[in-house]
């Protein structure tokens, strides 16, 4: 799958998505998330609120998205991410959370996370 076809794929597509950071030591942190923002400078977007997964993020910009599709089978995408920028309660955070439901969340310190796509892959690879 290319990074052009992934916004309509995750508009048209149910399922479960997982993101997994990691610290400086290299401890994995696992979380359910929400399916990321698309920005027109190719860049997708996470709203995190102020636990693990952010933390692990200002020590390691590394991140793995893995989305298992409903349906029969395998079917899913696994994207490498490296993060670029993240921004704190700002209007565009806002507007994100108001966009997904989540306004009451804005009380709390929330964050708008850009990663780069390093590496798309689909959930299951078969071995060359």
């Amino acid at each position: 799958m290319e990074a052009t076809q992934l916004p309509e794929y995750f508009k048209t597509t149910t399922g479960t998505s997982i993101l997994s950071t990691a610290d400086s030591d290299g401890r994995v942190n696992s979380a359910l998330y929400a399916r990321p923002r698309f920005f027109d400078d190719g860049r997708i977007a996470f709203i995190m609120l102020d636990h693990l997964s952010h933390a692990n993020l200002q020590s390691n910009p590394h991140a793995s998205y893995l989305f298992i599709a409903e349906g029969k089978g395998y079917e899913g995408v696994r994207l490498h991410l490296t993060k670029v920028a993240e921004e704190r309660n700002t209007e565009l955070v806002k507007k994100c959370l108001e966009d997904r439901g989540k306004e009451m969340h804005f009380k709390k310190t929330c964050f708008l996370v850009f990663f780069e796509i390093d590496r798309i892959l689909p959930l299951v690879t078969k071995p060359s």
